[in-house]
């Protein structure tokens, strides 16, 4: 049986495999400040995209976007700020989106959702 460590380092495996086959480039991975981490930082066009992945193998615990609560979300915000002052990237040039991957081990199966802008009301539709 695998670790939520295990799991979780899977999905992310996933979530950038994933961003990779839609075109987007991944610039880091698992960067982390005082304050946070962030899953993926990946670019599509002249966007920064800060990536929060959430991996579940049931749905005992609910889905795994139900995870990221707003608290969370502003960590996330907090972060990609942090990132974007250390890099000298222009503020306006990003967003944070998630990334929820399930994983049916017994149906060999991983059913994955993006949701886009997940940091402001009406996001991530």
């Amino acid at each position: 049986m695998a670790t939520k460590k295990e799991i979780g380092a899977f999905g992310e495996d996933i979530a950038a495999d994933f961003l990779v086959r839609r075109g987007y480039e991944i610039l880091d991975r698992r960067y982390q400040t005082r304050g946070g981490e962030v899953d993926i930082i990946a670019r599509k066009g002249p966007t920064i995209v800060f990536v929060e992945v959430k991996a579940r193998t049931g749905a005992d615990f609910g889905l795994p976007e139900e995870a990221i609560t707003w608290r969370k979300r502003e960590k996330l915000l907090a972060t990609a700020r942090w990132y974007l002052a250390e890099k000298g990237v222009e503020i306006e040039d990003y967003r944070i989106d998630s990334i929820a991957v399930e994983i049916n081990r017994p149906a060999k199966r991983v059913k994955i959702r993006h949701r886009q802008n997940i940091t402001y009301p009406g996001g991530g539709e």
